[in-house]
């Protein structure tokens, strides 16, 4: 696990990396590095967070992969100690999952009598993921006041439900709030690009539909192109046919 020192991240830096996790192979070298970064930059740039961290999974089981305290690395470790747990639903679900006031929950009992122990009032969860659609990662942030998450939260989930979403309160969010909801836009918009282009793959070769994403990850390779660049041209060949 890596731990980091507190700096003020540079704007901008959150956005970018949660976009540009997105359109990562899944098998490229700089993911753990990535999802440090996401980590730290989070912790310096959402005030309403008194703690990040970064769950994934270990050889051995769930693992913190970066953390901004030990208040996060406890809250973590009860979680992956009940196999069960905020962080843990969103890396399996792959959708946000929003506590705002952990006192109340009856789903985590371990993380309930952690968090009284240590103080913790709220956390909100959010899954990272890579190029092929998976989520490989949860962002996890706690805050040690009720609520002080909630504005945070709303923006994130109706960001996974547009359809549904009443819309969320653009002014009730901070800088580093807006940045991070600005961030998880555009990986969900980057995600529903590739996959469209692993879709159209996939109809090609109806026999190994499983195929599609390593063949559009070759060509990327091939081509020097970047796995978002591949999936544009992989669209707009299929437009012109």
């Amino acid at each position: 696990m890596t731990s980091f020192p507190e700096h003020r991240a540079q704007s901008g830096v959150l956005m970018d990396r949660l976009v540009g996790l997105a359109g990562t192979p899944d098998d490229c070298a700089t993911i753990e590095t990535d999802l440090i970064v996401v980590a730290q930059v989070a912790a310096t740039r959402i005030p309403a967070a008194d703690s990040a961290s970064v769950t994934g999974r270990g050889r051995d089981g769930y693992e913190t992969v970066a953390a901004s305290s030990d208040l996060a690395v406890v809250a973590d470790k009860a979680q992956y100690g009940d196999d069960a747990g905020p962080c843990l639903q969103a890396l399996t679900t792959g959708r946000p999952v929003a506590t705002p006031l952990i006192s109340a929950t009856t789903a985590w009992p371990g993380l309930r009598e952690t968090a009284r122990q240590v103080g913790i009032r709220a956390s909100l969860s959010i899954p990272l993921f890579t190029g092929s659609g998976r989520t490989v990662a949860s962002l996890n942030l706690y805050s040690r006041r009720p609520g002080a998450l909630t504005a945070l939260s709303t923006a994130i989930c109706e960001a996974y439900d547009p359809q549904t979403a009443h819309g969320w309160d653009h002014d009730g969010l901070d800088d580093g709030e807006r940045e991070m909801t600005a961030g998880v836009i555009g990986a969900l918009a980057l995600r529903a690009m590739i996959q469209q282009a692993i879709r159209l793959l996939a109809a090609d070769a109806p026999a190994d539909p499983g195929s599609a994403y390593p063949r559009l990850r070759t060509r990327a390779a091939e081509t020097g192109a970047s796995l978002t660049d591949a999936a544009a041209q992989v669209i707009e060949e299929h437009q012109d046919r």
